[in-house]
């Protein structure tokens, strides 16, 4: 492969991670992203898969309407760790 060639590997379609507390609920917005919604449908924010070195990161993000960019809440090792700073954040 030349260099102005690019590599395009598939995204990893990761599993929805399994969360303890049932007061959230997880719905795929892409291939390695959630959105983290309560009991009533509202969206606390987001859930993103981020490989690590030594193994899976969660990272808990929020979408910035006015700019369009997601901002980070915080990056965890465990999925319900990730939706409870979106709980309370």
């Amino acid at each position: 492969m030349s260099d102005t060639e690019i590599l395009h590997l598939p995204e990893v379609r990761y599993a929805t991670p399994q969360l303890i507390s049932k007061r959230e609920q997880l719905i795929r917005a892409s291939e390695q992203l959630w959105r983290v919604q309560d009991a009533t449908g509202r969206i606390l924010g987001h859930l993103r898969i981020v490989a690590d070195p030594l193994g899976l990161r969660y990272r808990a993000e929020r979408l910035h309407l006015a700019t369009g960019a997601f901002r980070i809440v915080g990056e965890f090792w465990r999925p319900d760790d990730a939706v409870q700073a979106l709980r309370y954040g």
